[in-house]
C-alpha cells in the first residue's frame, strides 16, 4: 500500500445551495428568536439606533439587531470579550442563524463591535434594559416594590504595576528609587529597589496618589478575595419578588456603598415609574399581570449599607428600610432626631418576621444574579476601559439576564448551557438504566417542547417517572 500524502486542493468557485449541508437550527436559540420576533425586537432595535447610521449608501454595517445579539451571546454563552464573541459567531452554524446570517455571509469582526459600541451612547444602552424590564412586566414577571441592592468588584483591564504618581507622573520603580536616593543610595539595582520596598513601613497605595495611565478611571481596590487590584465597582438592583434586575449602575472600584446606592436606587426610581403609570392605566380596564401602582416600597441591603444619612434619606422619600446593622456599640443622638427615629425603625424590622423573610430572599436572588452575571456570564474580569464602556456591557448583560427569565418561565432554562447540562445529565440516567441514547433523545426532545407547549416541568417529569419506577 503506497503511503498517502495530503495535497493542495482547488477551491471551488461556485457552490450550490442545495449540496451545503443542512443544520438543525439550536431549540433554544431559535426558541428565543421567536420571542424576540414577537415583540418586534428588530424594529425597535433599529428605531432606537438610527440617528448612529448614516442616511445616504455607504459602506454596509451590522444591523443594530445583530448587535446586540452579540452581546446576548456573550452572556449566554460565558464569554467574556468582544474578541471571543466574533470567534464563537464565526465558529457556530447554530449562532449564525440565531443572528440571521447565512453561511456565506460574513460574520461581524471583534473590532467591528467594538466600535459600535463606542459609537452608541450610554443611554442607547438604557433604553435597551429598559425595553427589556417592559417585557418582563408584560410577562408578570416584575413587581417593583421590594427591591435588595448590593455590589461586587470588577477586575479592571490595566495592571497595578503601571501605576504611576499624580503629581509627577514616576513609576513606582522610580519613586522607590527617590526615596533610595534622599538615603544616600545611588543607582540602586532593581534587587535592591526589591529588598528596600520589602523592608520600607508605612507604605501604601492611594487613590489620590496614585493613577493607571492607561485606565484613569479604575481604582485600586482590595477584592473579595483579599488581592489588591486596578477594579471598578457594580450595583445591581434586583427585584427580591422575581429576581429580575431593575438596575445595574458601574463606578470606581473604591467608592463606598452609602455613596453608590443613591445611584442605583435613583435609576430603579426611573426605571420602574413609568411601568408603574402604565400598570395603574391598564387596571382602569383590567387587572395587569406587572409592576403594582406603587413601586419601590421596601429596600434590603447588607451592612455595608446602613448609616444614618442614607436611612434617613430613604424614609424622608417614603421607603422602608430592612438593612442589617453592624454591632457599633453605644450610639449618641444628640440633636439628630430624625436619624435616631429611622434607626430604630429599622431595627424594629430586621427582627420581625417580614424582615426575616426579606433577608433570605435577598441571599436567593442577588447572589444568583451576581452569579449569573458576573461568574457564569464572563465579566468577573473585564476586557474594556472606562467607566462608560463597561457600563454598556454590563447593561446589554443585564437585560440578557432578564430576558433569560422569561425563557427559564417558558422552557425550564435560562441559557444553552444549562440546557446542556439537563440533556448530559438525561443521557447519564438513561444509560445508567440500560435505555439507550436513541430514547434519552426522545424524551428530552418531548420535555423540551412540552415547555414550549405550556406544559410544566412537573408534567415532563410525570412522563418520564413510570419508566424509572419501571425500571
Amino acid at each position: 500500500m503506497a503511503l498517502g500524502k495530503k495535497k493542495a486542493k482547488q477551491t471551488t468557485l461556485w457552490i450550490e445551495p442545495s449540496h451545503l449541508r443542512t443544520h438543525p437550527a439550536h431549540p433554544f436559540y431559535r426558541r428565543l428568536n421567536e420571542i424576540l420576533d414577537q415583540v418586534h425586537f428588530d424594529r425597535y432595535a433599529e428605531r432606537l439606533c438610527r440617528k448612529y447610521y448614516a442616511a445616504t449608501i455607504g459602506r454596509p454595517s451590522i444591523a443594530p439587531g445583530v448587535y446586540f445579539r452579540c452581546f446576548f451571546i456573550g452572556y449566554l454563552e460565558g464569554i467574556d470579550s468582544e474578541r471571543g464573541i466574533a470567534y464563537r459567531v464565526a465558529d457556530s452554524l447554530s449562532l449564525r442563524s440565531f443572528l440571521g446570517l447565512d453561511v456565506g455571509e460574513r460574520t461581524p469582526d471583534h473590532s467591528t463591535l467594538s466600535k459600535t459600541r463606542r459609537l452608541m451612547s450610554l443611554g442607547t444602552h438604557k433604553a435597551l434594559f429598559g425595553w427589556a424590564l417592559r417585557q418582563l412586566a408584560k410577562e408578570g414577571l416584575l413587581r417593583g416594590q421590594q427591591i435588595g441592592i448590593d455590589a461586587t468588584t470588577l477586575e479592571a483591564n490595566a495592571a497595578l504595576k503601571s501605576i504611576v504618581r499624580r503629581d509627577s507622573g514616576a513609576s513606582y520603580d522610580e519613586h522607590v528609587a527617590q526615596l533610595m536616593k534622599v538615603e544616600g543610595i545611588e543607582e540602586p539595582t532593581a534587587v535592591e529597589r526589591q529588598r528596600y520596598d520589602r523592608k520600607r513601613k508605612k507604605k501604601s497605595l492611594s487613590n489620590q496618589e496614585w493613577v493607571n495611565p492607561h485606565d484613569p478611571e479604575a481604582r485600586i481596590t482590595q477584592m473579595k478575595d483579599g488581592r489588591t487590584h486596578l477594579a471598578y465597582k457594580a450595583e445591581q438592583a434586583v427585584d427580591l419578588e422575581t429576581g429580575a434586575i431593575v438596575a445595574l449602575t458601574i463606578g470606581p472600584g473604591d467608592q463606598g456603598d452609602t455613596e453608590s446606592a443613591r445611584e442605583t436606587l435613583t435609576e430603579a426610581s426611573q426605571v420602574l415609574a413609568p411601568l408603574a403609570r402604565q400598570a395603574a392605566q391598564n387596571e382602569a380596564v383590567g387587572p395587569a399581570p406587572g409592576v403594582a401602582e406603587r413601586c419601590l416600597e421596601s429596600v434590603v441591603a447588607d451592612k455595608g449599607y446602613h448609616s444614618r444619612e442614607l436611612l434617613c434619606d430613604l424614609v424622608e422619600a417614603g421607603v422602608r428600610t430592612v438593612i442589617s446593622e453592624p454591632d457599633r456599640g453605644r450610639q449618641h443622638w444628640r440633636e439628630q432626631a430624625a436619624e435616631q427615629q429611622a434607626v430604630y425603625a429599622n431595627r424594629r424590622r430586621l427582627r420581625s418576621e417580614n424582615g426575616k423573610r426579606l433577608l433570605r430572599r435577598r441571599g436567593e436572588h442577588l447572589e444568583r444574579a451576581g452569579a449569573h452575571l458576573y461568574d457564569t456570564g464572563g465579566m468577573r474580569r473585564v476586557h474594556l476601559r472606562g467607566q462608560e464602556n463597561i457600563a454598556k456591557r454590563a447593561l446589554v448583560h443585564a437585560a440578557a439576564f432578564n430576558l433569560s427569565l422569561i425563557l427559564r418561565r417558558i422552557l425550564g432554562v435560562g441559557t444553552a448551557r444549562q440546557a446542556a447540562d439537563r440533556l448530559r445529565l438525561l443521557f447519564s440516567w438513561m444509560l445508567s438504566l440500560n435505555l439507550g441514547p436513541e430514547l434519552a433523545c426522545w424524551l428530552w426532545v418531548a420535555a423540551f417542547s412540552s415547555r414550549e407547549a405550556g406544559h410544566s416541568q412537573d408534567w415532563a417529569d410525570s412522563q418520564m417517572a413510570p419508566l424509572s419506577t419501571g425500571c
